[in-house]
């Protein structure tokens, strides 16, 4: 697949990918949608690849909905905007469920989709004067689409203030309720990102995976109803070939050999 709105570069075990519309500061539209869709779906199947890094391109990170792409979706009929819908709701999910950690490097701003964008990721740091916010409300529409991964990061108290309110805050503020791990400043912001991702290249890539599925299990649950599959998981893990190899590394006193 050609791509026209995204950059995809290959580091050794890490794919980054940016977003690459920098004259309208990355604003999503149908096709950087459909394309950065695709490209995450399709790096789950490069083995090489253990972390995947989305970026931007330019001034921000994502400033939420193309312009234009929003005067065309103005006129759309319900089925219409289902559709629309239902593909950038494929875009997040896609990105929460991968396999593999997707770290988001994120400047300038981060509005709407954008910062829907960054809670689907696993991990977030940004630079400070970053902007973000859920400016739906002040256009008369919903954060629908992306509130699972904002509420399930930020809570419910911070997502009544900024979901209802519209309003932007700094990284500082996204940093205390959660959106995201880090603020930094600017010239700190890519050493701040390799840090995060050799601590998760440290890991194991079959536990990574593992973690990911057992947040998604366990999440908003009773104990009860999940003890069952937690026990499962953990013996399933400790007789795999990547548990079994951790745990002889451990008391060898010696990395595993997925470590770099």
């Amino acid at each position: 697949m050609k791509l026209e709105r995204l950059e995809l570069e290959f580091d050794g075990p890490v794919a980054r990918v940016w977003l690459n519309r920098p004259d309208v500061r990355n604003a999503f539209d149908g096709l950087m949608v459909t394309e950065l869709r695709k490209t995450l779906f399709d790096l789950r199947a490069v083995d090489p690849v253990r972390v995947i890094v989305v970026g931007g391109r330019g001034a921000s990170f994502c400033a939420g909905a193309d312009l234009q792409w929003m005067k065309a979706m103005a006129g759309f009929t319900r089925e219409e905007n289902l559709r629309e819908a239902q593909a950038m709701a494929d875009l997040f999910f896609t990105v929460y469920e991968s396999p593999k950690p997707v770290v988001a490097r994120v400047h300038g701003a981060a509005l709407g989709g954008g910062s829907g964008l960054v809670a689907s990721c696993d991990i977030a740091v940004a630079a400070l004067g970053t902007q973000f916010g859920f400016t739906e409300v002040r256009l008369g529409i919903l954060p629908a689409v992306i509130s699972p991964y904002v509420i399930g990061k930020v809570g419910e108290s911070a997502a009544r203030e900024l979901f209802l309110t519209g309003e932007r805050f700094e990284a500082v503020r996204a940093h205390e309720i959660g959106l995201i791990g880090a603020a930094v400043p600017e010239e700190d912001l890519d050493a701040t990102v390799a840090g995060r991702v050799q601590e998760l290249l440290n890991a194991g890539p079959r536990a990574i995976a593992e973690a990911k599925a057992l947040i998604r299990e366990v999440a908003f649950r009773r104990v009860e109803d999940v003890q069952r599959y937690t026990v499962e998981a953990i013996a399933d893990v400790r007789i795999s070939a990547e548990g079994q190899e951790g745990m002889r590394a451990f008391l060898e006193k010696r990395k595993p050999d997925w470590m770099p």
